[in-house]
């Protein structure tokens, strides 16, 4: 190729690259907009929302709003405040995902390297349960609760999410550790390892990316949920039923820079994992899609 002809491809390139970083850039401001408008408003006097510019930056910065959204004072039986749910939510959420985790890894390495007669027929119904609407289980889930004990309790809401989201887990290990050599596996128990030897010294240690993508997951659905928390929460509901109810308990003049420190409040974790783990997320998500 002649040097005219290299600097002609060079320049193109470049002008189609800044196309897409200026095309990325425009959607990324698009998407980002609410978020702005929620996060310079909720450090605002209530005044400055009602009578100015939503969109405007704060004339008067104050951190009343966030205080009044974590920790309000108790209306009735319930408080208004986000911090006790808060609290629900991390005793959910961290013993389901850790749960599901482990159990999902469980089924995968069973269903791949220490197949039965009927195992696919087992990986099928417990994919189908992907499929399953929230609403239809929610009779038989209070029965079950109910019986058990745990209705109205942080150990019934794991159950449920357990439930729940092992079928998505064991799907994630399943096609992650379906292009694992089964050889390693074979010489491992000519030598004398056992079931959790292998699972443990072998598995475990080479699933880290799949297990940050079930994390993830797991941990995004069951903090966002709302559903199984106003139906089997009880008095222990978690941090989205809080941010409902905080936002119902405002009478007359609605509290808009409360209900958007809220709101900021019932995301951050969820952000704060998407920022922390974000590229390994798609890092184990590919290695998932092509392994399987």
């Amino acid at each position: 190729m002649a040097p005219a002809q290299q600097d002609t491809a060079v320049h193109t390139g470049r002008i189609a690259r800044t196309f897409i970083y200026v095309v990325l850039l425009v959607f990324a401001l698009f998407y980002l907009l609410p978020f702005f408008v929620m996060l310079v408003n909720s450090l605002k006097p209530l005044s400055e929302i009602t009578d100015g510019n939503m969109m405007a930056l704060p004339r008067a910065w104050t951190l009343e709003p966030w205080r009044q959204a974590w920790s309000s004072a108790q209306i009735g039986v319930q408080p208004t405040g986000l911090k006790p749910y808060f609290v629900n939510s991390l005793l959910m959420v961290v013993p389901a995902v850790a749960i599901t985790t482990v159990l999902g890894a469980l089924n995968g390495y069973v269903l791949t390297k220490w197949t039965f007669p009927g195992h696919r027929i087992i990986f099928g119904l417990l994919l189908f349960t992907c499929f399953i609407p929230f609403q239809i289980v929610l009779i038989p889930m209070a029965t079950v609760l109910g019986k058990l004990g745990l209705a109205g309790s942080i150990p019934g809401l794991i159950l449920v999410h357990c439930v729940y989201g092992i079928g998505f887990s064991t799907l994630y290990y399943r096609n992650y550790y379906a292009a694992f050599p089964t050889e390693l596996v074979r010489a491992a128990m000519i030598d004398g390892a056992g079931f959790f030897r292998i699972f443990f010294r072998i598995m475990l240690p080479v699933s880290g990316p799949i297990t940050v993508v079930s994390v993830i997951w797991l941990f995004t659905n069951i903090w966002n949920d709302f559903l199984f928390g106003a139906s089997f929460g009880g008095q222990s509901q978690p941090m989205t039923v809080a941010l409902n109810n905080l936002v119902q308990s405002s009478t007359g003049v609605k509290e808009y820079n409360v209900h958007f420190a809220g709101a900021i409040l019932a995301a951050l974790p969820t952000l704060v994992v998407y920022i922390v783990a974000g590229r390994y997320f798609v890092r184990g998500l590919m290695a998932g899609s092509v392994k399987g």
